[in-house]
């Protein structure tokens, strides 16, 4: 399935949930309280910008913010809440699309990079973050750990997540680095809604490679937005790679 039709008009209507989940205001806050920071007063560049997440209460902090975003869907949801004055977006792949001017902070928050299928993909993306990003810049991204440890021998899937009216079920290609989550919504009665994500899994040192490989040196390593210490039970990171100030 092309991201495209994955990222169409009815998951991008049901995509924000005001105050909870990822919109719940101890996990945006912490994003936003950090990232603002991290852009050092300077433009922020958001890789797959979607509904505005992230990016509109950056704004609000007065970061001016710019985003690419693949999907027509979610920047429509993205102008209910901001304009094109406010918030430029360029519409493509954050692999490759271009955005005018250079930045002092680009970011991809929530496991996104993951939408990437292909190593290449992947590696690409971190070209394109160098490429839009003046001397000394930075990149962070935010990526879960695979959970590898938790697939039994001999199977291919693991249960993510039980909550009522939800389940998310992950199964997995270790072959090809490739995970794609299921995800179940249910009420009362018989029926439930399907939604699968495919993904390509990186490790930390991988994505340390990558970072490598565009000209990026790991500037810290974190288990959340708030800065707590990353070890290795940590489900996932923040990581913030910069450029060299004299690149």
């Amino acid at each position: 399935m092309e991201q495209e039709q994955i990222w169409d008009s009815a998951t991008a209507e049901t995509y924000d949930t005001p105050g909870t989940g990822m919109f719940a205001p101890d996990v945006l806050g912490p994003t936003v309280d950090r990232l603002s920071k991290l852009a050092d007063g300077g433009p922020a560049l958001e890789f797959a910008i979607g509904t505005g997440r992230v990016a509109v209460p950056l704004a609000e902090r007065g970061v001016p913010v710019t985003g690419i975003e693949l999907s027509a869907a979610m920047i429509g949801r993205l102008r209910a809440k901001a304009d094109e004055a406010t918030i430029p977006v360029v519409a493509g792949d954050m692999a490759s699309a271009t955005a005018p001017g250079t930045y002092t902070l680009v970011y991809l928050v929530y496991n996104t990079i993951a939408n990437l299928l292909t190593q290449a993909g992947q590696v690409a993306c971190f070209r394109n973050a160098a490429r839009h990003l003046r001397p000394g810049g930075r990149f962070v991204i935010e990526l879960w750990v695979p959970e590898l440890r938790s697939l039994p021998p001999g199977r291919p899937a693991t249960v993510g997540v039980v909550e009522p009216g939800y389940i998310l079920l992950d199964t997995y290609d270790v072959l090809n680095q490739h995970v794609v989550s299921h995800h179940f919504r249910f009420g009362e009665d018989r029926q439930a809604h399907l939604h699968r994500t495919p993904h390509r899994y990186i490790w930390p040192a991988e994505l340390d490679l990558m970072a490598q490989l565009a000209g990026f040196e790991l500037e810290s390593r974190h288990a959340d937005w708030a800065g707590v210490e990353f070890t290795a039970e940590s489900p996932s990171h923040v990581s913030v790679y910069r450029l060299p100030p004299g690149r």
